[in-house]
């Protein structure tokens, strides 16, 4: 293995953080190490990252005669790192991006920073691209009485929308999040304009109370299938053909709306789905919020069913649900499900959803037929 750039920094006498800086890109990324360097007076810096299996926390190291900070990870190559900083000075302690890295990923917690290790690349289809015919978006607003509350949704109809024609739907949990944060609308025209996915009508919902709508709600079951459905229908040239798709919660919120519909909706994509079950042994560990997700899983293990045709279920190597979601695998391949898997070197992020979608849409939806 080749020497460090780090390394050869040490070495040097007299030190010149300035010219390290000014030559590398930070974090430094060398084969499968990423070195993240913090510069500027401190008594402790730490990495803060959510990589299953690691401390949270991983702390710097201080180069001598110097105020740079540095330290040296290793990581699979394709890996995509979202971080932070913990700096400490005295009694007084802050979180903070890393000053040096000019890329960012949003969230709806903030922005974080954000590491690209080799051999990763963002899908050229999640950027905008002007050759791609441009789809449209509007706002509705309703009455459910399933739910008890006008829900407003926001409706994507494809370029070139024809009421002659045809088109699958497409029903997104979290949709507001998943435009802002996971290109939702760019990704729908470059897949439909580079004829990966089927000209499709998307529906983007807005939840009120996302932890308790989605945590196996009969509630937006019903809202699901027996009114959004319906009345989408009744405005849209739709095919019959509906897909769920979900993060997260999300995902449990499809899973159980399928569950109890079975044979309504054609397929689904689970992203990162918070699986969560005990099998009755045990505390899930993810305190109240979680008990009638695991209630739901639970019972889903003990009597799976057949409920949609195609599922497509991804999840990110450096989330703690990948245990979960691995074995969630058997259950949904014992259904006779169609099943496609995909995993990533990523964690829990909107960065990872976005990146999913080629694979999801594609197999969920697939191109025109």
């Amino acid at each position: 293995m080749n020497e460090l750039a780090i390394d050869r920094l040490r070495r040097e006498q007299p030190i010149d953080v300035d010219r390290f800086l000014a030559e590398h890109e930070v974090p430094v990324v060398e084969s499968r190490t990423c070195t993240f360097v913090y510069r500027g007076e401190a008594d402790e810096v730490h990495l803060a990252q959510r990589i299953v299996g690691l401390p949270g926390l991983l702390p710097l190291h201080r180069l001598p005669h110097s105020d740079l900070w540095y330290l040296v990870l290793s990581v699979p190559d394709g890996s995509r790192l979202e971080y932070q900083f913990q700096v400490r000075r005295g009694d007084h302690v802050e979180w903070c991006n890393d000053p040096l890295n000019r890329h960012h990923a949003y969230s709806p917690f903030g922005a974080t920073s954000l590491c690209f290790a080799h051999g990763y690349t963002t899908p050229g289809w999640t950027q905008p691209d002007p050759a791609a015919p441009q789809g449209e978006l509007t706002e509705l607003i309703g009455y459910s009485p399933a739910l008890g509350r006008d829900c407003t949704i926001t409706v994507y109809q494809p370029a070139g929308f024809s009421g002659a024609a045809r088109y699958p739907l497409l029903v997104v949990h979290d949709g507001p999040d998943f435009l802002q944060y996971a290109a939702a609308k760019t990704v729908l025209d470059n897949l439909i304009h580079r004829g990966d996915l089927a000209p499709t009508v998307a529906v983007f919902l807005h939840p009120k109370d996302r932890l308790t709508e989605y945590a196996d709600s009969p509630e937006h079951a019903r809202f699901l299938a027996d009114e959004l459905l319906p009345r989408l229908a009744d405005f849209y040239p739709l095919t019959g053909e509906c897909s769920l798709l979900g993060a997260s919660f999300g995902a449990i919120a499809a899973l159980s709306a399928a569950v109890r519909a079975p044979g309504r909706f054609s397929s689904l994509a689970l992203l990162s789905g918070s699986l969560v079950f005990t099998d009755g042994v045990g505390d899930h560990g993810g305190g109240p919020l979680f008990d009638p997700i695991v209630e739901f899983v639970n019972r889903y293990r003990r009597e799976p069913a057949r409920v949609t045709d195609r599922l497509f279920v991804s999840c990110g190597r450096y989330e703690p649900l990948i245990v979960r979601n691995r074995a969630m695998l058997p259950v949904f391949r014992s259904t006779g499900t169609e099943l496609r898997y995909v995993e990533a070197w990523d964690g829990h992020t909107w960065g990872n959803w976005r990146d999913r979608l080629g694979d999801a849409l594609s197999w969920a939806i697939g191109p025109r037929r």
